[in-house]
């Protein structure tokens, strides 16, 4: 890997596309550019759990967002970079419509209330708008 290449990369429970700013060891510092899969919401030592201390909401990261990874999780990424908000909409909608396929469970609907928040923050932030 190098500077200034293009990646795939997880961060927590999302997945992003991103560039190499910077080399230090066995870690990469990765700028994002679009976002593949939207972070699963909850507690990250208990996944798809209700039952839980805090059920945390986790947004993606931003666009242009400096983050840290090991080199090992990094994929080389070959194709077109989506736009950003277009690819953000995208894998909100995609993981939104994951959960209302089961909206009987305790996890999907605290999940979906994360969501609705997280969606007002996004409107904000990017003026995406969501179905």
């Amino acid at each position: 890997m190098n500077l200034g290449d293009i990646i795939v990369t997880n961060k927590k429970t999302g997945k992003y596309i991103g560039e190499i700013t910077a080399i230090q060891g066995d870690m990469l510092t990765v700028r994002i550019l679009a976002v593949l899969n939207h972070p699963r919401q909850g507690d990250l030592h208990n996944p798809l759990q209700a039952d839980v201390p805090f059920f945390h909401e986790r947004k993606a990261l931003a666009y242009r967002e400096q983050t840290n990874i090991q080199a090992r999780i990094a994929k080389a990424y070959e194709g077109e970079i989506p736009d950003y908000k277009d690819s953000l909409k995208k894998a909100f909608q995609a993981y939104k419509e994951k959960l209302e396929t089961e909206p009987e469970e305790a996890y999907n609907k605290l999940a979906l209330q994360a969501l609705d928040s997280i969606a007002k923050e996004y409107t904000l932030m990017y003026s995406i708008t969501f179905d």
